[in-house]
């Protein structure tokens, strides 16, 4: 098979034939159809992000294809199923705090790590091997649609913080990070679980113009002046009323500030979910005041 292979950090991707997987027990084989490209692969690629990663890998988190072969316990899935594979992959001795590894692109811990070495390559090539549990039936589509599928990857980053938020229809989410990629993702997703209304702040003009005409009114966006108190305040008025819940998913170059005026509009007993990247590439962490939380949790 063909494949896409990152052999060194700052080294473009070589695409070069490789020897086609072979499953065991609890594995599937998929032909991948379509795989989405984070925006910040480059940084991936080039090693800046310094996720844990052993190289050579053949890249990629996630895809959607159809079933080239199974294993021997599977007994729903068949040859020629379309599914979308989650690229997180999970240790199956702990279902608690399982160690996991993202699929091609990154691991948590020596546990993950060892996961990787196992489920190594990703979505960058003509197949991929990946735990059955990951690869999920969507019965059948057209072979055209398969790119649009295989954006599930990307709102279900989102959708996971919300329902660890149990978010509910008909509350107000505040989305911190609105206009960025997993951001705008997830003023979609709070809409489809019938978000009351979604404050959208970015520094994006046009990005934030984008989710007025997409979304309509139920969307309140909130240009970002880069003054801390100022922000914190105009997100409070774009909500006329409670924020339940705030949803940061910020990426790495973003600084504290418009997390943690974010962080201190919730409502008491609201609810508060980090998924960005801040503080990932080095410069201050996330300091909250103490007074403050105090008041608002």
């Amino acid at each position: 098979m063909k494949a896409a292979v990152l052999k060194a950090f700052g080294s473009p991707l070589a695409v070069e034939t490789m020897p086609d997987p072979v499953i065991r027990a609890g594995e599937v084989v998929v032909d991948v159809a379509a795989a989405g490209v984070l925006p910040y692969s480059a940084e991936v690629f080039s090693g800046e992000r310094k996720y844990m990663l052993t190289l050579p890998v053949v890249p990629g988190g996630g895809a959607v294809g159809r079933v080239r072969a199974v294993g021997p316990d599977a007994t729903r899935l068949a040859v020629g199923d379309w599914v979308t594979c989650d690229p997180t992959v999970r240790a199956r001795d702990d279902a608690l705090t399982p160690d996991i590894t993202l699929q091609g692109l990154s691991a948590r811990g020596p546990g993950g790590m060892r996961l990787q070495d196992y489920f190594h390559d990703g979505a960058f090539a003509e197949q991929m091997r990946t735990p059955t549990e990951n690869a999920y039936a969507i019965g059948p589509i057209e072979a055209a649609d398969a790119g649009r599928w295989a954006l599930l990857n990307l709102l279900l980053v989102p959708y996971g913080g919300l329902l660890a938020a149990r978010f509910q229809a008909g509350e107000t989410l505040l989305v911190s990070g609105a206009t960025g990629n997993f951001g705008s993702a997830g003023v979609a997703v709070a809409l489809a679980m019938g978000a009351g209304r979604v404050v959208a702040p970015g520094r994006n003009p046009a990005m934030l113009a984008e989710l007025t005409r997409r979304f309509g009114p139920r969307v309140r966006t909130v240009p970002l002046t880069g003054d801390e108190a100022q922000d914190r305040e105009r997100m409070k008025q774009a909500a006329h009323g409670p924020i339940d819940c705030v949803l940061d998913l910020l990426p790495p170059s973003a600084g504290t500030g418009p997390v943690r005026a974010a962080a201190m509009t919730v409502r008491e007993y609201g609810r508060v979910v980090l998924m960005g990247g801040v503080g990932m590439l080095g410069g201050d962490d996330l300091a909250l005041p103490y007074r403050g939380l105090c008041e608002t949790v």
